[in-house]
């Protein structure tokens, strides 16, 4: 697996590189922040490793220039900051995880196991070539999704919780569910990432809604408001 590793300090930087090309990975490393966005929208990495303090620009900055552009490469954001809001500010930015600066490469590789799984799997395991729900369509291969015809732009993790709701149409889905199943591995039941996220999905997806497509059920979690149907067939 080709990782693009975005790094200011070289010895953090050898550090991982040898690791994951002891892992048989191929690490390519990248100094600065304007360095690593060219190199991840000119190459196709499977994951990026990206840390929050750079000499031109920080992690959080670089990771919207991605999503912005469209890279829906995993990203793992490193960081020597333990405050929260650093943490979530880092998810908002479109991080799909993070890594609190010291950690044992044992947990970076799990982490990036984890991502892997999750970027290739979604919420099921069984090939699917077109989900739809309402007027929502969702492509897990091409992962493109269009709401009304609309193509919305989404991170990996936008993609994979709204391809969760989106096959549970119509039920309930738990906090813990979503983050069981989404995030996974060590998911703090007390972060407030989902509801973060579901506010980033009404947004792309509802812009001009009187009604949200998706529903908070307090207490319960939260439900897609619409009836899902195979490709080919019409919403019932």
């Amino acid at each position: 697996m080709e990782i693009l590793i975005v790094e200011d300090d070289p010895r953090i930087a050898d550090f991982l590189c040898r690791g994951l090309e002891g892992e048989s990975h191929r690490p390519v490393w990248h100094a600065t922040g304007a360095a690593g966005v060219t190199a991840a929208l000119s190459s196709g990495f499977s994951q990026i490793i990206l840390d929050l303090m750079l000499p031109d620009m920080t992690g959080i900055d670089a990771c919207r220039q991605l999503r912005a552009a469209g890279i829906a490469t995993p990203i793992l954001m490193l960081t020597a900051m333990s405050d929260v809001r650093d943490r979530v500010n880092g998810l908002q930015a479109g991080a799909d995880d993070y890594l609190t600066k010291p950690f044992a490469f044992s947990e970076l590789l799990a982490r990036i196991d984890a991502l892997s799984r999750r970027a290739a799997w979604g919420p099921q395991h069984h090939a699917v070539t077109l989900i739809r729900a309402g007027n929502v369509e969702l492509d897990p291969e091409a992962h493109e999704v269009r709401c009304a015809g609309r193509p919305v732009n989404l991170t990996a993790k936008e993609f994979a919780l709204l391809r969760l709701l989106m096959e549970r149409a119509g039920r309930v889905v738990s906090r813990s569910a979503i983050l069981d199943q989404v995030w996974g591995y060590d998911a703090d039941p007390l972060t407030n990432v989902v509801d973060v996220y579901v506010r980033h999905l009404r947004t792309k997806l509802d812009p001009g809604r009187t009604v949200s497509l998706i529903t908070t059920v307090r207490g319960a979690g939260y439900k897609l408001n619409a009836t899902p149907h195979s490709a080919g067939q019409p919403p019932s």
